[in-house]
């Protein structure tokens, strides 16, 4: 055999590989910008909607700066008749610098007790402007509470509960000790819920069940509210931490468009995108849970005043903003 057909041979070995690499490549690239787009679509559906007057681009900041913000959470299932009541409502304080945030949750039946509305439950208040005027209900709604609390919230994001479901089962489940057997069903609004105590490895709908529960209506014990605030911010610490050990923007193709679906913000766009981008790197790896004395009187729970001075004081000073807060306990159920 000649040492020209052994040439020819080794160039269409050699050209089949560069072929195979150049479209690896190709498409490698092209996922990633899909990936990038889908990323985008969904900030730009979260983020707070641009006004008319509005400069094209926000002016994108140096570096991530520490912020405060209200997080809602609302069921809107098909059963649930489209009642915007907040089922979870959490004060966060966020430091990307030194890695660190803290969570304070909001039980829903505390008493509020505003100058300019009727006294209600904290879970009231979303709803209430949502119908007023739905498209004003994140900025008035983080208004009236950083009104109401006499401490600053730079930011409120509200998500439909479906969106938990969801993000857990993108994450492939969460290991969760359930503290108790819960069992729960409700077939108007389709709740139907079974849960075994001890660890185990639950998926997105069971864990909607472990942060929902509170009443049995089959033999089971019955959950506080303030237990429930407890299970839900045991959940918000291990998503974190699973979305922390994403690799690249491209295993957040999922958890993105689900994000889109579900969570509505006023945050600028600017700011999800670089918040999203580099997530990894201001992942709070210390996340302190700030805990209120609570009592239940029916129908509204009243909070210890000096645990809720020291827990706005602590996330106050997590974003390094103590000067501004002011304590208005007239405006809120204490104990006495």
């Amino acid at each position: 055999m000649s040492i020209k057909p052994k040439r020819k041979a080794i160039r269409k070995v050699m050209m089949s590989i560069y072929l195979v690499i150049s479209v690896l490549i190709l498409g490698v690239g092209i996922y990633a910008g899909y990936i990038y787009y889908k990323a985008d679509a969904a900030i730009q559906r979260v983020a707070a909607p641009k006004l008319a007057d509005d400069p094209i681009d926000y002016v994108k900041k140096e570096s991530i700066q520490p912020m405060t913000f209200l997080l809602a959470g609302v069921d809107s299932r098909d059963g649930g008749g489209g009642v915007m009541n907040t089922d979870v409502l959490m004060l966060v304080s966020f430091n990307p610098q030194t890695q660190s945030a803290s969570l304070l949750s909001l039980p829903r039946d505390l008493l509020l007790k505003p100058k300019s509305l009727p006294a209600h439950k904290s879970n009231y208040y979303y709803a209430y402007y949502y119908i007023k005027d739905k498209s004003e209900a994140i900025p008035n709604t983080k208004r009236f509470f950083s009104d109401l609390l006499g401490f600053p919230i730079d930011h409120m994001v509200v998500l439909n509960f479906d969106a938990l479901r969801q993000t857990v089962d993108a994450l492939g489940g969460l290991q969760i000790d359930v503290d108790m057997d819960m069992k729960y069903n409700d077939s108007a609004d389709g709740t139907h819920i079974d849960l075994k105590k001890g660890l185990q490895t639950l998926d997105g709908q069971q864990v909607l069940d472990y942060v929902r529960y509170r009443k049995s209506n089959q033999g089971t014990r019955e959950s506080s509210d303030f237990a429930r605030n407890d299970r839900q911010q045991q959940v918000i610490k291990q998503i974190i931490e699973k979305l922390g050990d994403f690799q690249g923007i491209s295993q957040w193709g999922n958890v993105l468009d689900i994000i889109g679906e579900n969570v509505k913000s006023d945050i600028p766009e600017s700011d999800l995108q670089q918040w999203v981008y580099n997530f990894p790197k201001i992942k709070p790896n210390q996340i302190r849970s700030l805990q209120l004395e609570s009592s239940w009187k029916s129908p509204y729970v009243y909070v210890n005043k000096e645990d809720l001075q020291q827990a706005l004081i602590d996330l106050a000073d997590e974003a390094g903003i103590r000067s501004e807060i002011s304590f208005k306990w007239e405006t809120i159920g204490v104990l006495e």
